[in-house]
């Protein structure tokens, strides 16, 4: 029997400003449901604090612990009413806004002398998907220049070092009342929109995964 695929789908935690963040939940419902799609495929989940330390100390772990093959993550648009899917991570960093930890950046980008990282085509693969289902989603040329940004400018150095990890995005998602409903004021979406979106980025995800697997690309 051949190995399972390994995916391992990621959210982060409440940080200043942002008291509740939906991706928690997202994240837990995305690891648990149960389809024949989803049989032979080991989902991990992870959330991170809100630090750029966090992230630096802990996605290295989670690769080597998991060693997964895909990485889907998400995080908080508090300003956005529609699901984002990120296309690139941009060489930027705030000094303004301190992480969840209270530490501010250093400095105002990630690394000297380099370009903004692309994901990849899949990114619109994912995108049709998503809107298959019917929700308002797009595609962002902006991660913004926190720590969403920031640990997708450290998933896709994962994929170009070649350790297994063939693919990786990052979806940024608007708001949502506590109790899952949509956010007042901001969109329709609420948590059981989001799941399915997210189900539906997931088994394209899978696939292109075993594709690029298959081919040994990225």
């Amino acid at each position: 029997m051949s190995e399972s695929l390994r995916i391992l789908i990621t959210g982060f935690g409440p940080f200043p400003g942002a008291p509740f963040n939906p991706t928690m939940a997202l994240v837990k419902r995305l690891t648990e449901l149960r389809r024949p799609a989803f049989d032979d495929i080991a989902r991990t989940s992870h959330i991170f604090d809100v630090t750029y330390a966090a992230v630096d100390r802990e996605l290295p772990e989670l690769l080597a612990t998991h060693r997964p093959q895909a990485l889907l993550m998400f995080g908080l648009a508090g300003r956005t009413g529609h699901v984002r899917i990120e296309t690139r991570a941009r060489n930027a960093v705030t000094t303004r806004f301190p992480d969840a930890g209270r530490q501010h950046a250093r400095k105002g980008s990630i690394a000297d002398g380099a370009d903004a990282h692309m994901f990849g085509p899949h990114s619109e693969k994912l995108l049709r998907a998503a809107r298959a289902t019917g929700i308002d989603a797009r595609l962002s040329r902006d991660a913004g220049s926190y720590l969403c940004n920031y640990l997708s400018w450290r998933a896709i150095e994962a994929v170009d070092r070649d350790n297994g990890l063939r693919l990786a995005q990052f979806v940024h998602v608007p708001p949502l009342a506590h109790d899952g409903t949509a956010a007042r004021g901001m969109s329709t979406i609420t948590l059981e929109r989001l799941v399915d979106a997210g189900e539906a980025m997931l088994m394209e995800l899978v696939k292109l995964t075993r594709q690029a697997t298959l081919t040994g690309t990225h």
